[in-house]
C-alpha cells in the first residue's frame, strides 16, 4: 500500500518520501553532535553562572543542575526525533504548523546572543594573564571568530574539532585539580547537596540567577533546537540525504532541497528507525548529559574549595580571578595561570559555537521557509559577520558587564524552552506516524518541562515586576 506523509504540507512544500537509511556498521565513528553539544554549553553555566552560585552559597543548589541537564536530555531527544525521521529541523517542523515559529524564535535567540557577554567572559579571563581592556579584546575574538566560521570548507567539522580540543583541554584542568586543588570538604557537600542539604530558593541569590543557571545547565535556549542541524550535518537518520553547510568561499556548495523526508514505517524501516533512536539516545547520554554534569559538579567544587565564603565577590565574574589567585597561593603558580588560559580557551570555542549555532539557526529558517532559492551558506555567513559586528558595536557602548549580560541571556533561554516544549509534544504527535510518535514517560517529561520552565519564567516576571515597582 502507498505511503501517505503525515508530515503537514499546508504551509511548505511536501517532503519526499524514502527509506530511512542503514545505520553505519560503526556508529561510533559518527559520535560527535552530543560532544558539541555539551561542548558549547561548557561556558557560562559551567565556567561561571554554577561556580558563582558555589562561590556565594556552597553546594546546597547542585540538585538544579542534575534537574536541568535531565530535562534538557529529554527535550534534545525530541528535537533529535523529528530531524531523525525526515531530515528537516525540529524549526521547519514548527513552521509547518504556523508559517512564522520559526523566525520567532530566531528572533529569541538572536535576543538572547546578540549581547555578547558569552564572549566578553573569555575576554577578561585573558585580562587577568595579559592585562589590557576586555572590550577591546572581545572584539578581537569576534573576528577570528567570524573568519573562522566563514572560511572552514565543512562548518561542523571545524566546530567539531574545536569542541574536542577544548573538552581535552578542560578533562586536563579538571585531572589536574582533583590530584590538587578540590578538597574532600568539597566531596561531602556535593553529596549533602544532591540530598539532604538541597534548597530552594537559596537566598540570597536572586531568583533570575537561580533560573539561568538551569536554563543553561548544559545547553539552553537556541543551543538545543540546534541539535537538529548538528546531527543532521552528521549524516544521523534521514539528514543523510541532506547537504551539509559548507563556506562559500572555501567549500564547494551543493544543490538542497529547502525542505525533507519521510520514510514509510515498514518492518525494515522500523528496524533501522529502532537502531537509530537507540544510538542516538545513548550518543546524547554519554557525551551531553554525563559531560555536561561531571564538568559542573567538579567546575563547582572548585570554586566551592577555594572562594567560597570570601567577602567581595558579589554580582561579579571577579571570583575567577580570585579563584586563580588562590589556586596559586595554595597549589602553585602555574596551576592559576593554567586555569585562565583553559577557562579563557574555553570559553573562547563555546562563544565560537555560540556564534554558529545562532546564524545556523537562522540560515535554515529563512532558506526554508522565505527564500527558496536562495545559498543557505551565502545567509549564514552574513548572519555571522553581523553577529560580529553588532556585537561590537553593544561592547564599545560600553555594555560589556558579563554577569548581568548572562543572566539576561539565561531568562531569554527559559522563555524559549517553556514554548518549544510546547510545540515539540504538538510537532511529534502529529506530524509523525503512530509507530514514531512521543509517548509514555517522554510525553511525561515534555510536559514537565512546560510546567518547569513555564513557573520559572512567570516567577521571575513577577519578581523583576516588583523591583520595578519597589524602585529596587
Amino acid at each position: 500500500m502507498e505511503f501517505t506523509p503525515t508530515v503537514p504540507a499546508k504551509r511548505l512544500p511536501p517532503v519526499t518520501v524514502r527509506d530511512l537509511p542503514e545505520p553505519p556498521a560503526n556508529t561510533w565513528r559518527i559520535i560527535g553532535p552530543g560532544l558539541v553539544g555539551a561542548g558549547v554549553g561548557l561556558a557560562s553555566g559551567e565556567f561561571i553562572l554554577w561556580p558563582y552560585i558555589a562561590s556565594q552559597v556552597g553546594l546546597v543548589f547542585i540538585w538544579g543542575a542534575a534537574i536541568g541537564i535531565i530535562t534538557q536530555w529529554f527535550l534534545n531527544m525530541e528535537i533529535e526525533r523529528y530531524t531523525l525521521a525526515t531530515g528537516e529541523t525540529a524549526l521547519t517542523g514548527f513552521s509547518r504548523f504556523w508559517k512564522h515559529w520559526g523566525i520567532v524564535f530566531v528572533a529569541m535567540t538572536l535576543l538572547s546572543n546578540l549581547w555578547p557577554g558569552w564572549v566578553t567572559t573569555s575576554a577578561t579571563m585573558v585580562t587577568y594573564l595579559t592585562g589590557g581592556t576586555p572590550r577591546y579584546i572581545a572584539i578581537g575574538m569576534l573576528v577570528v571568530i567570524a573568519l573562522a566560521l566563514t572560511l572552514a570548507p565543512v562548518i561542523y567539522n571545524a566546530l567539531e574539532k574545536v569542541i574536542f580540543v577544548k573538552i581535552a583541554l578542560v578533562t586536563t584542568l579538571i585531572v589536574v585539580a582533583l590530584i590538587f586543588a578540590i578538597t574532600s570538604d568539597a566531596w561531602v557537600n556535593l553529596g549533602r547537596g544532591l540530598t539532604v542539604d538541597a534548597t530552594f530558593p537559596v537566598p540570597p541569590l536572586e531568583l533570575a540567577v537561580l533560573m539561568g543557571a538551569i536554563a543553561y545547565a548544559g545547553a539552553g535556549g537556541g543551543q538545543n533546537l540546534c541539535q537538529s542541524n548538528w546531527i543532521r550535518d552528521k549524516g544521523f537518520g534521514m539528514g543523510l540525504y541532506v547537504p551539509r553547510l559548507v563556506s562559500p568561499v572555501t567549500g564547494q556548495e551543493e544543490a538542497a532541497p529547502s525542505t525533507g523526508f519521510q520514510f514509510a514505517p515498514t518492518p525494515e524501516n522500523l528496524r533501522r528507525w529502532r537502531q537509530w533512536w537507540r544510538f542516538a539516545n545513548i550518543e546524547q547520554g554519554t557525551t551531553f548529559a554525563l559531560v555536561t554534569f561531571v564538568t559542573i559538579a567538579l567546575m563547582s567544587m572548585l570554586a566551592f574549595s577555594t572562594v567560597f565564603g570570601r567577602e567581595g565577590l558579589e554580582n561579579s565574574i571577579g571570583f575567577l580571578q580570585v579563584e586563580g589567585e588562590v589556586l596559586q597561593q595554595t597549589v602553585a603558580p602555574w596551576f592559576g595561570v593554567l586555569f585562565w588560559v583553559i577557562g579563557a580557551l574555553a570559553l573562547f570555542a563555546s562563544a565560537m559555537g555560540i556564534v554558529d549555532y545562532t546564524s545556523r539557526l537562522a540560515a535554515d529558517v529563512i532558506k526554508t521557509v522565505y527564500a527558496r532559492n536562495a545559498s543557505e551558506s551565502r545567509i549564514y555567513t552574513v548572519l555571522v559577520w553581523s553577529m560580529a559586528v553588532v556585537g561590537s558595536g553593544i561592547l564599545l557602548l560600553g555594555f560589556d558587564q558579563p554577569l548581568f549580560l548572562l543572566v539576561l541571556s539565561a531568562c531569554f533561554a527559559a522563555v524559549m524552552m517553556f514554548v518549544y516544549s510546547i510545540l515539540l509534544i504538538i510537532l511529534n504527535r502529529r506530524a509523525l506516524p503512530q509507530e514514531l510518535r512521543v509517548r509514555s514517560y517522554r510525553l511525561g517529561a515534555l510536559v514537565w518541562s512546560v510546567a518547569f520552565f513555564g513557573t520559572l519564567t512567570v516567577l521571575v516576571l513577577i519578581q523583576q515586576v516588583q523591583k520595578l515597582t519597589s524602585g529596587g
